[in-house]
């Protein structure tokens, strides 16, 4: 397999011109490919090594969230116009061996947040092992699961269009609510801005204007599809010339929802991939947002605790069809749950968003109220986890926690 882009951990990110941490049209290609090519490409961690695998989550706390993430690409495939379809194989992902660990944070409310800052607003951490497919972590014992690998951050270029419409839909959300903790979203920074291979003004230009990597949008972006795995296949809506591809921030599992913000086991990797085209493919299958088709790969872990939540939220308020809170609240009612088995609620909080779980919208038509459900595998812990006659034996020690800020 040849492999298109080497990273370097031991450099800065900046210091790297195949990698970006904005997007912008104006992006040069870093490297060519023609439609069938296979070809591996490298890709740091979404930080940019800013996160260290150590017992003290400081670096969580101060992490500078303006420079992420760090992207390998953009990559141009010969011949792909706006309105076609770039179809991408991902045929492998795994390691890198001079980094075969992972990382997990709760971003503290102050400085990103999660799905569940208000209840977990301080910053922890929990780092991870790799043995092969499965994953355990000195921050949270009893607990060992087979990941799903897979790019977190996956997406073409926009075009001028498209990238104007992002940011001014997204400045008129902002505006909202300017002071609002975390931010409503977050909008084009140009002093963090890493722009590949652009220089001089066009580089300036381009920071000023180029949209964060933080959210997903039409043209796929930071997803965060858990099932997006080797062996899927993803069909890319074009917007320019020679498409743009571009990906990065690897995890090595998550749970649906990724609840903790940084809720994945986050890892420096690589990803094979095949790419081919669809002349005219986004009229003729009326595609405005990424297609994938998933992979015939998953972990087979067939028991599961099924979590219920409601369109009811914490203090009893009744919300109309709200999967979010209702989504939420299954999550908190796992994590009580939890709980009881001496876990503390941050490493239960950790273990949905790394874990296999499925999250899924179970009812969104019985008014008043959606019913969200939460799948958590009760194989992933060495203990039996289901409720029985007995009540629960605490199992963890109650020195055991994530990383804290020391």
């Amino acid at each position: 397999m040849k492999t298109l882009i080497k990273v370097d951990l031991n450099a800065t990110p900046e210091s790297q011109d195949y990698l970006h941490n904005r997007w912008h049209p104006d992006l040069p290609m870093v490297a060519y490919v023609k439609p069938g090519d296979e070809f591996r490409v490298e890709c740091i961690d979404w930080t940019g090594g800013q996160i260290k695998n150590d017992d003290d989550a400081k670096d969580i706390e101060v992490v500078d969230l303006s420079k992420v993430h760090y992207l390998s690409g953009p990559i141009g495939v010969e011949g792909a116009e706006p309105g076609d379809l770039l179809v991408v194989d991902i045929l492998d992902i795994g390691t890198l061996a001079e980094s075969d660990w992972g990382f997990t944070g709760i971003f503290a409310k102050t400085n990103g947040g999660g799905f569940l800052t208000e209840h977990y607003p301080d910053a922890r951490k929990a780092c991870w092992d790799f043995h092969g497919i499965y994953t355990t972590s000195r921050h949270i014992p009893h607990v060992e699961f087979a990941g799903i690998m897979h790019p977190g951050l996956i997406g073409c270029l926009p075009s001028k269009e498209m990238l104007s419409l992002w940011n001014s839909r997204e400045k008129e959300l902002f505006d909202t609510n300017p002071e609002r903790v975390p931010a409503l979203c977050a909008l084009p920074y140009a002093p963090t801005a890493h722009m590949g291979r652009l220089s001089g003004s066009a580089r300036d230009t381009a920071a000023a204007e180029g949209a964060r990597t933080v959210p997903p949008r039409e043209h796929g972006g930071n997803c965060d599809i858990k099932n997006l795995t080797r062996g899927s296949k993803v069909f890319f809506p074009v917007y320019v010339k020679d498409g743009g591809l571009s990906m990065g921030d690897i995890h090595f599992s998550q749970g649906d929802g990724e609840i903790t913000f940084c809720g994945a086991i986050e890892m420096a990797g690589f990803l094979d991939l095949r790419v081919s085209i669809i002349k005219g493919g986004m009229e003729k299958y009326a595609i405005r947002n990424p297609l994938f088709m998933p992979s015939p790969l998953s972990p087979n872990y067939t028991k599961h605790l099924i979590f219920e939540g409601i369109s009811v939220d914490e203090q009893g308020k009744q919300y109309y069809l709200d999967p979010h809170v209702a989504y939420r609240m299954a999550c908190l009612n796992a994590i009580e749950y939890m709980k009881k088995f001496g876990f503390t609620g941050e490493q239960a909080y950790a273990i949905l968003g790394t874990a296999p779980v499925e999250g899924r919208i179970s009812g969104i038509v019985d008014i008043p109220n959606a019913c969200a459900t939460l799948w958590l595998p009760t194989e992933i812990f060495d203990f039996d986890i289901s409720p029985n006659g007995n009540g629960p034996i605490i199992k963890i020690p109650s020195t055991s926690d994530l990383a804290v800020v020391k």
